[in-house]
């Protein structure tokens, strides 16, 4: 690995959070002005909860508010500008820019797989440097989803808000606020629960439990 990556996913190692890869942005990548490379900083496992729980900030968007202040801190020290999914409009194409930096692919439920971390991972943030600065060797893994033969993550919602048309979110969240809800809001969503990559890397029931309250108070 590159030593200066190293230093920045030592860095956010810190805080829970991993680096998830970087790459050079081209024109068609909407990366800001004059930014020569882009590493992607996200949560996998547990370490990104435990550091934030331990430190939860109050307010409306206590993860933002955190990943904003982790952020910030270590793109003062590396000389980069920190970025959040949360900065817009316009926003950021974050999901465009994991799949420039390691090989995650979309789901059938329109989320991001990682042949490890299965659809429990996430991506907090963004670092941009303005040079263009020598990668991580990435390597090459193939997509999880073409070698599933049941795809159970298509038929496990209740209210099978996965299907051809996409994602039904006014059904997914009528459902979450009925008692017939209660499963998913305090274990996580059964659709993403029933994929069988990387159970190892479940989220825990209060991890779970906070992001689906934070995606219900989203839509009012």
């Amino acid at each position: 690995m590159p030593k200066w990556y190293d230093d920045v996913a030592a860095a956010l190692s810190d805080h829970g959070l991993v680096a998830r890869g970087a790459f050079h942005p081209g024109p068609e990548d909407e990366a800001p002005a004059r930014t020569g490379t882009v590493l992607l900083a996200g949560n996998a496992e547990s370490g990104m909860w435990r550091a934030f729980a331990a430190a939860m900030p109050a307010g409306d968007h206590p993860l933002d508010t955190w990943c904003r202040a982790v952020l910030e801190d270590i793109a003062r020290r590396f000389g980069a500008t920190a970025l959040l999914p949360s900065d817009g409009p316009p926003y950021l194409p974050f999901q465009r820019w994991a799949t420039r930096a390691a090989d995650v692919y979309r789901s059938p439920l329109g989320i991001l797989i990682d042949p490890l971390y299965g659809l429990w991972h996430g991506y907090r943030g963004a670092l941009a440097f303005p040079g263009r600065l020598a990668l991580p060797p990435q390597e090459a893994r193939t997509n999880p989803c073409e070698a599933c033969s049941g795809r159970p993550c298509l038929s496990a919602c209740p209210v099978a808000a996965f299907g051809e048309a996409g994602y039904d979110v006014p059904a997914c969240a009528a459902h979450l606020r009925t008692q017939e809800g209660t499963d998913c809001m305090s274990l996580g969503c059964r659709a993403r629960r029933a994929c069988p990559v990387g159970r190892d890397a479940a989220y825990e029931a209060p991890q779970a439990a906070f992001h689906m309250r934070a995606f219900l108070a989203a839509r009012g």
